[in-house]
Order: C-alpha cells, then structure tokens, then sequence
C-alpha cells in the first residue's frame, strides 16, 4: 500500500529546510499540530501524519496484532521516514508518540537525528521508587470504562486530559477528536498506550533529546519528566508553565518558542 496515502502524509514548509516530523498523541490526529507548524514551516521542512487508525489515515491497513505494541507505532515511523528518504530528521512526538520516537531512532538511527518529547511518560503506573500518576487499579477502571463506553469516556476525560477548564472549547475539542476515532481501534491504542512501559528504552537514547513538561499535568506529573530526563545521557529538560497535557494547543505561543530554540541549537 502506499506509505503516503496509508499514513496521510502531508509536507508544507522549506523544501531545503531540515525536517520536522510531527507525531501525535492517543485519540488525535495531526490535526493537533495546526498552531505548531506556522511556527516552523518558515525554517524547516514539516512532515505530519496520521498513525494507521487515526484520522485521515487508510482504516483498512489498520491491524490489531501490529497496533497492539508501540513497536507497530514506530514501525508507522520508520515507514514514512523511508517513503520520504529522510535522514537525520527531527521527531517531536507528542505523549505517547515520545516514546515511539525513542524506539523508531532506535530502529533507524540514520533517519532519526533528534527527539523532542511534549509532556512523555515512559509508564503511566506507579511503581516502587517511580510516580507515574496512576495505581494499576486506576487505569484498570479506565480502560474498563473506555471499553464500556468509549463515547461517554471520552466526553468525561478528555476535558480532564486537556485540562485549562477556563477554556472549555479545548476540551470539546479533545473530546470531538477521541470520538471520530473508532472505538474498536481505540481501545487497542488506549490498551497500548496505558499499559506500556518503556523505562528500559530511555537509556537507549544517544541523539539530542529536547523534553517539554507542563506545570500541571494529570496523565504526566512533574516526576515523569524529571525521569526521563535523568535517564536520557545529555537530555535538555523544560518545564513550560502551561497546565493540562496539550501544551500545543493550550500555550502554542510558549510550546512553540522552546521547539524552535532547541532546533536552532541543533544548528
């Protein structure tokens, strides 16, 4: 099947400008990136794309075997970097996609030159000495209630996810992105997502590593960065002042401004 039309793939910015790859997060598309990519098509070349499974991305390619580990994420990566022939691309990922990053540059470190990571978490469960912001019991009933109801689900957590309840309109979005998502398809991701655990990955990492957290965040606390960060030799760790865990939507103006101070740096 063709890479471009499977993962929806759509390039704007400097065509001889280094490249950005955009990933988004669990429930959403790249649509996500809207308020990002004016910020950086000036300088560089952007590549987004759709994970198989997400919106405009070919349904019929979806395969719950593939999708039922990060690694079949990477994979949707790797793929698009290979259709493309980048090398040394940067990969910002989003959430989740943050630690599909760290396992794409480690499949093809050739076309993965750097990782910036926007609110990650390597495992979302508390361990002994390791806060990730939730028991096992916790997101146990989480994905008991997503199974039951996703649309109902998605209409409770995703204002809770996005946070900022002085700007309900963020919320609703979230909401009417988790809800164009097939259900069937989301509960394979949410159960890839939520019970993953890619600690041991992290130390894995040798390229330029840029992580953003926010202030506040339900489903990253400010522990989850200071991890990452402490486990990626030579990381740059940023605590944005902005609260929820879509800082691209909720403060692109201060999101953006680090993205592209780590990119200059990279120079």
């Amino acid at each position: 099947m063709d890479i471009r039309r499977r993962n929806n793939i759509r390039i704007t910015g400097r065509t001889d400008g280094p490249t950005v790859v955009l990933a988004h997060g669990f429930g959403c598309d790249q649509n996500m990136w809207r308020l990002t990519v004016p910020a950086l098509e000036e300088h560089y070349r952007v590549v987004l794309f759709d994970y198989v499974g997400s919106g405009g991305s070919e349904l019929s390619a979806w395969d719950e075997k593939r999708y039922s580990s990060l690694a079949g994420y990477a994979q949707d990566v790797v793929d698009v970097c290979e259709e493309l022939d980048l090398r040394d691309a940067v990969l910002v990922g989003h959430s989740v996609s943050a630690m599909v990053g760290v396992l794409a540059a480690r499949a093809a470190p050739e076309r993965i030159g750097s990782l910036v990571m926007v609110a990650p978490s390597p495992c979302y469960i508390d361990s002994d000495g390791y806060r990730g912001g939730f028991s096992a019991e916790d997101i146990d009933e989480l994905l008991e209630s997503l199974e039951s109801n996703y649309l109902g689900w998605s209409a409770a957590m995703a204002p809770v996810i996005m946070g900022n309840p002085e700007r309900p309109e963020l919320g609703e979005e979230l909401t009417n992105s988790f809800c164009a998502t097939d259900p069937e398809i989301a509960r394979v991701f949410a159960r890839t997502t939520f019970l993953s655990d890619s600690r041991d990955d992290l130390g894995s990492v040798t390229v330029p590593t840029l992580v953003l957290e926010c202030v506040q965040d339900v489903i990253a606390p400010r522990e989850v960065g200071a991890h990452v960060h402490a486990r990626i030799p030579g990381s740059t760790l940023v605590t944005l002042g902005a609260t929820g865990h879509c800082p691209q939507l909720s403060a692109p103006q201060e999101t953006n401004a680090a993205i592209l101070a780590f990119l200059r740096g990279l120079r």
